[in-house]
């Protein structure tokens, strides 16, 4: 049989929390079954040793064990023992502060997109000031979604001024990355102003990146400039925290009063 890893001193659950016993308990299991520690077709913990482990009953282990199979990460099988039946997907996509031109680029040509819809509208209050125009002035608007191996992973949303929108099409959208195609209509991008945050997934955005609502997502917005400092692009970006993790290599440098960490240039 196989082995199983024993979990004493890794983690603890707490009664006193208002998250049952039970769910304390699937959790730790989750989210050793989402990191790797317990491969495929891997035994996890018996509901005996549960019990044992985490010092609670053996009706808490067992729904715990429930939870996990109604989850899909397991099946439970009589003789056999609950075995992971998750296969973890392929590794994340990564980007990163350097290179930020090339890694988006990068990023467009090694992932697959659906193009949800694509149109023009009035400029809201905060659309209009990313892009440095008047609130009501004309602007594409897209959203898109992209997948890596046919998983989803991120739901862009991207505004464009109506006069380079109106330079591509529906099905350029889909198969070119939007910085290739600004640059194609004589845009020069020269940098970009991004802001890093987390949001929950809404009910809208849920089924479109086949996550739960309430979900936790990394946001990135970020708004795009030429040579001459003109915003070309504002894009709304929201990632599966799985399906994409966000690089950043710092320095320890002195700063004024004391050592700081800094991103490297």
């Amino acid at each position: 049989m196989d082995e199983v890893v024993d979990l004493v001193g890794k983690a603890a659950v707490d009664e006193r929390l208002r998250t049952p016993l039970y769910h304390q308990i699937y959790l730790v299991l989750r989210d050793e079954i989402l990191n790797g520690h317990y491969g495929k077709d891997a035994v996890v913990p018996s509901e005996q040793e549960l019990t044992r482990i985490f010092g609670v009953s053996r009706i808490t282990a067992k729904r715990a064990l429930d939870e996990l199979a109604l989850a899909g990460l397991v099946v439970r099988e009589r003789g056999r023992g609950t075995r992971v039946r998750f296969a973890p997907p392929s590794p994340p996509v990564r980007s990163s502060v350097e290179g930020l031109m090339e890694n988006l680029m990068a990023m467009g040509l090694a992932t697959d997109v659906e193009v949800v819809s694509l149109g023009y509208e009035a400029a809201s209050t905060d659309v209009a000031e990313a892009l440095g125009c008047a609130p009501g002035t004309t602007v594409q608007h897209a959203v898109r979604v992209r997948r890596l191996e046919g998983e989803p992973f991120s739901h862009l949303t991207t505004y464009v001024p109506e006069e380079l929108g109106r330079s591509y099409v529906r099905d350029d959208l889909a198969s070119t990355p939007l910085l290739a195609l600004l640059e194609r209509c004589g845009v020069v991008v020269s940098s970009a102003e991004q802001t890093l945050t987390a949001v929950l997934a809404d009910a809208q955005i849920a089924p479109l990146l086949n996550v739960e609502v309430g979900s936790p997502l990394l946001r990135i917005a970020r708004v795009v400039y030429d040579q001459d400092a003109r915003a070309v692009e504002y894009i709304i970006g929201r990632y599966r925290p799985d399906r994409y993790q966000y690089r950043m290599m710092l320095n320890r440098v002195q700063g004024t009063k004391s050592k700081i960490w800094s991103p490297v240039s």
